[in-house]
């Protein structure tokens, strides 16, 4: 109530006016009276406060509950409340600044408890209603006479309960954005934890609460990656219903992906607490049985790399899963495309050791780099294609738009620089691991 009792005698009048005599004695009678009546309230502030939390309990269902919960704490908070509140009616300078860090601590208390905002500020426009009740009632009981004069702070005393609301607002405001940082901040963490698989075994409960995912459930991570950091819109989308959980890194954007059966049931929600079926009517989605159910229903952005590692079993094995998602990720060609780790599981050999990788392209290809590099790539593309044809010469050809001879010409070329039999099978897999690795670790 911070300019409730400021006297208007004391306000500088604009030049060449002058206030009515009148008027000033007026408005110091009505302060005298506002005074009076609150100097009673405050000497009986206990059976105010006792007769508010008793209208409170009537009135408000959110603070019936808090009051079952811890009746003393609300007591001391209302008593506390209107004790510096009445204060500021009679003195406002020594009591405004108190009165206002109350109503303030107030509202960040009850936004933590989570009272809704609409209740505590219905408690606050109660007790201001029944101070000025209790304005009126002392006033009319002992110098009704006087009555007229309190018409003269009325909007004083509604604009001090305005006031105070918008303070409780805004600390209420405050709290939330507090609260859903640390709430935001500490799934992050947790996420992180476990995709680095440095979550402790205590902490996994809290974990499958948090991130509402079942604690022994079957899970795949995806790790998306793009040249271009910075692109406008997801690297990745999953069809809607799908359960999964995002979290950034400066490598990838990695998902975890609940794998569930058709009678799974119960909406999962993302990592800033969306509903991730988009519906929003509760309804049980069905997300993917298996890794190549997930490949299949993902889209991924033109030149975004994606890996799909293999299923892994329990929030505690997460840590794994998104080794084998990085594997996956390795395995993406540099142009963009979509891995599954168990369909490529030769080419997440390679990449799994580079250093071994690269000595095998060395080995086997290594005289193909004595000869001009247009001819090295032609055989190249030649050997690449007859392999992904299963060895067939005329789809080969068909593939390279040349003749089938043209293609067994190059293959024997190939032969005879590198040593290889190509109708040797331990030959055939050397070759293709190290045209794997040529294609995958080479700059």
């Amino acid at each position: 109530m911070s300019n409730l009792v400021r006297s208007r005698v004391r306000a500088v009048p604009a030049p060449h006016a002058v206030l009515p005599r009148s008027r000033s004695l007026l408005d110091a009678e009505a302060i005298a009276v506002l005074h009076r009546a609150a100097q009673v309230l405050l000497d009986d502030v206990a059976g105010l406060t006792t007769t508010l939390v008793s209208e409170l309990r009537e009135q408000e269902p959110a603070y019936r509950a808090a009051l079952e919960a811890d009746a003393t704490e609300v007591w001391q908070e209302v008593y506390q409340s209107l004790r510096h509140n009445i204060a500021s009616l009679i003195r406002p300078r020594e009591s405004r600044d108190v009165a206002r860090r109350t109503s303030r601590s107030i509202g960040a208390a009850r936004a933590e408890q989570n009272v809704p905002l609409d209740a505590v500020l219905h408690a606050f426009r109660l007790g201001g209603a029944m101070v000025w009740q209790g304005l009126v009632d002392e006033t009319a009981r002992r110098h009704p006479e006087d009555i007229r004069l309190l018409v003269h702070v009325a909007a004083d005393v509604w604009n001090f309960v305005d006031e105070h609301c918008a303070l409780v607002t805004d600390a209420y405001r405050q709290a939330e954005r507090r609260m859903a940082w640390r709430r935001e901040n500490r799934l992050r963490l947790m996420t992180a934890a476990l995709l680095d698989g440095t979550a402790r075994i205590t902490d996994l409960p809290d974990a499958s609460a948090m991130l509402e995912l079942p604690e022994d459930g079957r899970f795949v991570v995806i790790a998306a990656a793009s040249a271009h950091p910075h692109a406008p819109g997801p690297l990745v989308t999953l069809p809607s219903g799908t359960p999964v959980v995002w979290h950034s890194t400066p490598e990838a954007e990695l998902g975890i992906v609940h794998l569930v059966d058709a009678a799974a049931s119960g909406p999962r929600r993302c990592e800033d607490g969306g509903d991730e079926d988009g519906t929003g009517d509760g309804a049980a989605p069905r997300g993917p049985a298996d890794p190549a159910a997930v490949a299949a229903g993902l889209s991924a952005a033109p030149g975004v790399r994606v890996g799909i590692g293999s299923a892994v079993t329990g929030l505690a094995a997460l840590g794994k899963g998104r080794r084998l998602a990085g594997t996956a990720l390795r395995a993406c060609p540099r142009t963009g495309g979509v891995v599954l780790l168990d369909d490529h599981l030769p080419a997440a050999v390679v990449v799994s050791s580079p250093s071994l990788g690269r000595a095998l392209a060395e080995r086997v290809l290594g005289p193909l780099y004595a000869i001009e590099p247009a001819d090295r790539d032609l055989l190249v593309d030649t050997l690449t294609a007859w392999l992904e044809a299963e060895g067939s010469a005329q789809r080969a050809a068909t593939r390279l738009y040349c003749h089938r001879n043209t293609v067994l010409n190059r293959l024997r070329r190939f032969e005879q620089l590198t040593g290889r039999s190509l109708s040797r099978p331990s030959d055939v897999v050397e070759v293709s691991l190290a045209l794997t690795a040529r294609r995958l670790l080479e700059p």
